[in-house]
């Protein structure tokens, strides 16, 4: 697909995520936007809730929160929605078939005058309608309005109003006075043609419309009669015949239309795939879609499934499927920018894949500045450099290289902050538990990582004092089962580290959790929980040596 053709592109970092990845995806989308030259449209999106270090480094440099996203499966905006003309309540039957003709449809959707969605009217609501020959009361029960009749009739009003409705009566045809004496009642609706005695007689029996058939003339004594009594005259140059077939066509669609609470419709939202699964156990064709708005937006059937633009996404700070949103595997993933390992994501073609090894990924996102020789903004530059203190613990992590320090200095000269001093407020701010919950806590940076058939998590928190520290462990420890539970992952650890002496006491859970720990960091673990001297980093110092112990262990099993 060229680029012309692409509509948007998603940048998006991992799940729970991070400073890193939250600003990464906020300064890669501007320079997107600053170095592409089609018209397609980088934004920044997150995978899931922002933690309050984040938030504390959005608000200081005066952004907003991304929007959210959950899933990149490709949705009812992402296919050809037919732009089928909504018609209104009022619309006769009559219109709404010669419509469907005109269309080649055999559906039409009816709307308000805002636009919402009211019901659906089908070829076969209106044959029902046309069949339905003994209902003569089905005007008035319709409470159908004149204009509908005049329409339908191709009639001409020479007493009444047209924008009245029909609402008592009958409908009958008036041959002879003989035949209407005790037939006719008040209000109904009479056909009769140019016999002078017949309309007089229908007027005197209390009728509430004459159709005058054939396009027959009405003499000033009837026009008078009529006024006098309120009776409405229509003339119309059908036959008798031609008239009372079609005269039941000038019923509103509302009265005959499935309504809108018993519609199967979509959202421009709605999965394609749950779409394809709600039309596999219904027998309808044609199936509305409302824009976010709830307005309605045009129509769509099968054949509108077979032709689907996938959404287009560029992955920042991560290459794990495990990390990533849902519906990766149904999307185009256009671009990863990462500095972790090479993880499990796969594409079906080459992509641009950027990956070093240095401490924060918004350090290679700088290089790229440079090298498209774009300025980096003082805003932007204040987040990415967030995201290099936070990823290296204010340069003292094993992650950090002499890159990173390098950047972060420089992107702190742009934006005019003293990184010490910046950090302090911004881990600090991440670190107060005021108002939050556990799983809030929990999820605000928890990575799930998988080696064969073993998965397990690590959670990290960063503290500046340990008061803070241990006020997080006493909130998170008794969680660690409900987390185990709802993510489906039978081992845990979360690393609760203390910048200051870079010290990292690690919390585990689960079946053979302790023992892994052990092994891998040759420690004691006692009750759940181990003390690592020096241990900082998840990714280049607990990640690898869990999931080199785990080798070791299904080797040894084998």
């Amino acid at each position: 697909m060229s680029p012309d053709a692409i509509r948007k592109v998603n940048v998006i970092g991992h799940l729970n995520p991070d400073t890193d990845s939250i600003c990464s995806a906020i300064a890669y989308a501007y320079l997107k936007n600053q170095i592409d030259s089609t018209n397609t449209g980088y934004e920044a999106r997150r995978a899931g809730s922002i933690n309050r270090e984040t938030a504390f480094a959005l608000n200081h440099f005066g952004f907003e929160e991304p929007r959210l996203i959950t899933s990149v499966a490709p949705q009812i905006k992402d296919i050809d929605i037919t732009p089928l003309q909504g018609i209104g309540l009022e619309t006769s039957l009559q219109r709404a078939w010669n419509l469907m003709r005109d269309t080649t449809t055999g559906t039409l959707c009816v709307t308000d005058l805002d636009g919402d969605l009211e019901g659906l009217i089908a070829i076969k609501d209106i044959a029902n309608a046309n069949m339905d020959i003994l209902d003569n009361f089905a005007l008035s029960r319709a409470r159908t309005p004149y204009q509908n009749v005049l329409d339908t009739l191709n009639g001409k009003m020479i007493v009444g109003n047209p924008r009245e409705t029909i609402r008592i009566g009958k409908l009958s045809i008036g041959t002879t006075p003989e035949v209407m004496d005790g037939i006719v009642s008040p209000g109904d609706m009479i056909l009769v043609t140019n016999r002078y005695e017949s309309q007089r007689f229908a007027l005197e029996s209390g009728a509430g419309c004459l159709v005058v058939c054939c396009g027959a003339n009405v003499t000033s004594v009837i026009r008078t009669l009529a006024e006098e009594r309120g009776c409405v005259i229509i003339t119309t140059p059908l036959d008798t015949f031609a008239a009372a077939r079609l005269i039941t066509m000038s019923i509103p669609v509302r009265a005959k239309m499935l309504p809108e609470e018993k519609i199967e419709f979509f959202s421009v939202n709605t999965s394609v795939e749950e779409a394809q699964r709600v039309m596999a156990r219904t027998q309808h064709r044609v199936f509305p879609v409302l824009h976010e708005d709830g307005t309605y937006a045009g129509v769509v059937s099968s054949p509108n499934m077979l032709n689907v633009d996938k959404k287009h996404v560029i992955l920042v700070d991560h290459a794990e499927f495990s990390q990533t949103v849902e519906g990766i595997e149904q999307a185009e993933v256009m671009e990863i920018i990462d500095h972790h390992r090479v993880g499990t994501i796969e594409t079906p073609g080459p992509i641009y894949y950027r990956c070093e090894p240095v401490g924060c990924t918004c350090t290679i996102i700088y290089e790229m500045f440079q090298e498209h020789d774009v300025p980096i903004p003082a805003n932007i530059a204040g987040l990415m450099m967030s995201a290099i203190l936070s990823d290296t613990l204010c340069f003292r992590s094993p992650t950090c290289t002499p890159e990173d320090v390098e950047v972060g200095n420089e992107l702190a000269r742009i934006c005019g902050e003293d990184p010490e001093a910046y950090s302090d407020a911004m881990f600090d701010a991440g670190a107060d538990l005021n108002g939050r919950t556990a799983d809030e806590v929990f999820n605000s940076d928890f990575k799930v990582f998988s080696r064969s058939d073993s998965t397990f998590g690590v959670g990290q928190a960063s503290f500046m004092t340990k008061k803070s520290r241990l006020a997080a462990e006493e909130l998170l420890t008794p969680y660690f089962e409900t987390a185990s539970r709802a993510k489906h992952v039978p081992i845990i650890y979360f690393m609760f580290t203390d910048i200051r002496s870079k010290t990292t006491e690690m919390l585990c859970y689960g079946a053979n959790s302790e023992q892994l720990l052990a092994s891998a960091f040759n420690v004691k673990v006692k009750d759940g929980r181990a003390i690592l001297p020096g241990v900082v980093s998840r990714k280049k110092q607990v990640i690898p040596a869990l999931m080199t112990t785990l080798q070791r262990v299904q080797e040894e099993q084998e």
